[in-house]
């Protein structure tokens, strides 16, 4: 958007009695801002890059490469596949993450929202206010889609943007596509992929259930890593580029077809029963009740869920008692 240039307003000059007036003033408004407010300054130099990111918190959602950061054993790339209109959910997952606890291995985990291309002035003006807010937005050269290529180009895509940019080394160690109802536990993904092999990765809840040595199987689109050269490898390779899409399948069955053609995605791991869909009624294994050990929650479709959901993962753990507010008692 090309900058107005307009002409400075003509101010007239303050005298000497008025000029320390509003010094003072100022002085004793920026007072109070620091006594109220301690903390604004500092969450102000953090969104603007100014300084190292808290390490209160799991994720980070600011440009890997921009921000200095210990030097990781472990980079994890979390890709939520979303469309522009979902301003909603982005908040609630961008809640929901920075209130995890902190990780216990020595990892990265950055989360990106991606979307294909905008369409209307409202998502332009509302999705640029997030990236300058959050900074976590990716916006592929694709249309709208679930099932007809968004897949392939956000993983074709990645090693554009990264490679380069971090002195030769794979910018990440694995990458996650995910959909924007799932819940992933990132303490719990992060010691999980910790202990997996850096190459040939691919990691999931596979179907058929509990069946992992079935070659026709795949990882379902919920949320499943990919090591990062695989990554490169879709970038590059014709067969994916040639088989964006196979109707009538959906995103996940394409991605591990494949894998198959090229024999690659040998280090399969199925991470059933720590991966599954939001349990509603009995099916063959990917549904059921939460358990402590959870990696990721799938089909959390509306706020009834992920507040239960939330609740069961204690993430209101931290809130202290105050006279502003009294959450725990409900009206009848």
């Amino acid at each position: 958007m090309q900058k107005l240039h307009l002409p400075a307003p003509r101010i007239p000059l303050p005298n000497a009695s008025t000029a320390a007036f509003g010094i003072l003033s100022m002085l004793l408004t920026a007072f109070v801002f620091l006594a109220v407010y301690p903390n604004e300054f500092q969450l102000q130099s953090l969104v603007a890059g100014g300084c190292e990111p808290r390490r209160l918190r799991s994720t980070n959602f600011l440009d890997p490469v921009a921000l200095p950061a210990p030097d990781p054993q472990l980079r994890i790339l979390i890709g939520v596949l979303t469309v522009p209109d979902s301003y909603q959910r982005r908040h609630l997952l961008r809640d929901a993450y920075f209130l995890q606890p902190n990780l216990t291995v020595n990892a990265r985990i950055d989360i990106r929202f991606v979307l294909c291309g905008l369409t209307t002035e409202e998502q332009r003006v509302l999705v640029a206010i997030e990236i300058l807010r959050h900074g976590d937005i990716v916006i592929l050269d694709c249309e709208e889609n679930m099932n007809e290529g968004k897949t392939y180009t956000y993983f074709s895509s990645l090693p554009g943007v990264f490679n380069g940019s971090t002195g030769g080394e794979p910018a990440y160690d694995y990458v996650l596509k995910a959909d924007d109802d799932t819940y992933i536990r990132l303490d719990a993904l992060a010691k999980t992929l910790d202990g997996m092999p850096r190459e040939d990765l691919y990691m999931g809840l596979f179907i058929p259930c509990k069946n992992i040595t079935d070659r026709m199987g795949w990882m379902t689109g919920m949320a499943y890593a990919l090591s990062w050269d695989l990554v490169e490898w879709i970038a590059r390779s014709e067969i994916p580029r040639n088989h964006k899409t196979i109707p009538p399948y959906g995103e996940d069955v394409v991605l591990a077809s494949w894998l198959r053609d090229a024999s690659l995605g040998k280090n399969r791991f199925d991470m059933n029963p720590r991966m599954y869909d939001y349990y509603e009624e009995p099916t063959p294994c990917w549904s059921h009740d939460f358990i402590p050990d959870t990696i990721a929650v799938h089909k959390l479709k509306n706020d009834t869920k992920w507040a239960k959901t939330l609740d069961y993962f204690n993430l209101t753990v931290g809130l202290r008692p105050s006279n502003l507010y009294n959450i725990y008692q409900l009206k009848q």
